[in-house]
C-alpha cells in the first residue's frame, strides 16, 4: 500500500478526465435501478417503500462523509493520531493493541460506519506521521468495523433489525452474542497481526515517538472536535444516526463558512456512494422478486440444528458478498421461519462478519474505501482480498460455532 498524501495537488483537468471507473459503476447501478422501476420489473409501491426505508441511511451516509472531510481539514485526525503514537511509546506491538482495541470499542459502542468514517482517517494520519507502512493501520479499521459489530444492537443496522425480529432487548441480545463476538475478534486479531502488522513492522519493532500535531486554526480544530463529540454523544443517547451526523456536519459547515469558506465545495458530497447505494437496493429488491428470495430459501435449507445454523451463516456471508450485507440480511430474514431464532442469528453472523471478501459487500467497506481514496491511499487489492476472504470464512465459522454453544 502506498500513500501519496504529501503529493502536490493535481492540475486542473477536464471533467471527463477526472471520472473514475467506480463513478461509472455507481451511475450504471443507479440507472439500472431506475430502469427496474420504469419497466415495471419492480412495482412502484415497492420501490417507494424501499426508498422510504433507506432515506435515513442515505442522510447518514451523505452527512457523515462531509463531517469526516471537514474534521480532517481542521487537523483533528492528525492531532489524535500523534497522541496515539505518544501513548504507544514507540512500541509497534503496543500500537497494534491500541489500534485494535480502539477500533473494536468504537464499532461495538457506536457502529461500524462510525469506525470506517472517523477512525480510518486517524490511523491513516498516524501512519503518515510515523512514516511507517499504511496498510496495517488501514486494514485494521475495515476488518474490525465489520467483525466487531456483533455484540450490541447499535453496532450494526442489521443487528437492530434482528433484535426487533426476535424481540430481544440490548442486554438479552448481548448475553447471546458475547461469545460469538469474542470468537471472531480472536480470529481477526490473529490474522491481522500475522498477515499485516508483523509483515510490515519497522526495524526492531519500534518507531520514533512524534511531537503532537498543532492545528493551523485552533478555532476550527475545536469546532471539529465539538462536532465529532456531539455526533458520538448523540448516538450513545439513542438519537437516530442520520440526524446525529446531519447536525454535527451542519456545525462544521457553519464553522468553515466563517473561518475557511474556500474549503466548502461540491466535491465534499459523496454523490457516487449515494447513487451506488440507492441503485443497489432497487436492483437487489427487483432480483429478489424474480427468484433471489427462493434461491436464499433453498441455500438456507429447511432444517435447524448445527447444520441449519451453519447453512444460514454461510448463506448470509455468500449473499452479502454478492449484493451487500443489508439487502442480504433482509432477503435471508424473509426466507427463515419467524420463530427460528438460532438460524436468524447465524444469518446475522454471516452478514456481519462475512462481507469482507469483496469491497462492495458492506457499507462500512465502501465508506472505508472513500476515506482511503480521499487520503490518496492505494490498497494492494489482491493481498487485501485474499486475507479478507480468510477472515470472512474463518470468522464466520468461529462465530457461528460459538453461537451454537450459547443456546
Amino acid at each position: 500500500m502506498t500513500c501519496t498524501g504529501d503529493a502536490p495537488p493535481a492540475p486542473n483537468r477536464p471533467a471527463w478526465r477526472r471520472f473514475h471507473p467506480l463513478d461509472a459503476i455507481a451511475v450504471a447501478l443507479a440507472v439500472a435501478g431506475i430502469g427496474c422501476v420504469a419497466t415495471g420489473a419492480l412495482p412502484r409501491p415497492d420501490a417507494a417503500a424501499t426508498l422510504g426505508r433507506i432515506l435515513p441511511l442515505l442522510l447518514f451516509l451523505g452527512t457523515v462523509v462531509v463531517l469526516a472531510e471537514l474534521a480532517a481539514a481542521a487537523g483533528l485526525f492528525d492531532v489524535l493520531a500523534t497522541r496515539m503514537a505518544v501513548v504507544a511509546r514507540g512500541s509497534w506491538p503496543a500500537l497494534f493493541a491500541l489500534c485494535v482495541g480502539l477500533a473494536a470499542l468504537t464499532t461495538i459502542a457506536l457502529n461500524l460506519d462510525t469506525t470506517a468514517v472517523l477512525l480510518t482517517p486517524v490511523l491513516l494520519a498516524l501512519a503518515v506521521t510515523l512514516r511507517t507502512a499504511v496498510a496495517p493501520l488501514a486494514v485494521t479499521t475495515v476488518w474490525l468495523a465489520n467483525t466487531a459489530s456483533l455484540l450490541l444492537p447499535v453496532s450494526n443496522l442489521t443487528n437492530l433489525l434482528a433484535a426487533d425480529r426476535i424481540g430481544l432487548d440490548p442486554l438479552a441480545y448481548a448475553e447471546i452474542m458475547w461469545l460469538p463476538q469474542l470468537a471472531v475478534l480472536a480470529v481477526t486479531t490473529v490474522l491481522l497481526w500475522c498477515c499485516w502488522w508483523r509483515r510490515d513492522r519497522p526495524a526492531g519493532g519500534r518507531f520514533p515517538a512524534p511531537q503532537v500535531h498543532r492545528p493551523a486554526d485552533p478555532v476550527l480544530y475545536r469546532t471539529a472536535l465539538g462536532g465529532c463529540l456531539l455526533f458520538v454523544g448523540a448516538i450513545l443517547t439513542g438519537v437516530p444516526v442520520g440526524l446525529a451526523s446531519a447536525v454535527a456536519a451542519g456545525l462544521l459547515v457553519a464553522g468553515f463558512a466563517i473561518r475557511s469558506p474556500g474549503t466548502l465545495r461540491p466535491a465534499l458530497l459523496p454523490w457516487r456512494l449515494l447513487l451506488f447505494v440507492t441503485g443497489l437496493f432497487l436492483v437487489v429488491q427487483t432480483i429478489g422478486q424474480h427468484g433471489l428470495n427462493e434461491l436464499v430459501a433453498w441455500l438456507a435449507g429447511p432444517d435447524g440444528g448445527v447444520l441449519g445454523a451453519l447453512r444460514a451463516g454461510g448463506t448470509g456471508a455468500l449473499l452479502a458478498n454478492l449484493v451487500n450485507n443489508l439487502p442480504a440480511y433482509l432477503a435471508g430474514e424473509a426466507a427463515l421461519p419467524p420463530g427460528d431464532r438460532q438460524r436468524l442469528l447465524a444469518l446475522l453472523v454471516g452478514t456481519n462478519v462475512g462481507p469482507l471478501a469483496l469491497p462492495w459487500a458492506s457499507l462500512a467497506t465502501l465508506l472505508w474505501l472513500e476515506r482511503c481514496r480521499a487520503a490518496r491511499v492505494k490498497v494492494p487489492m489482491l493481498r487485501f482480498l485474499v486475507t479478507s476472504a480468510a477472515v470472512a470464512v474463518l470468522g464466520t465459522l468461529a462465530a457461528a460455532g460459538a453461537l451454537l454453544l450459547t443456546r
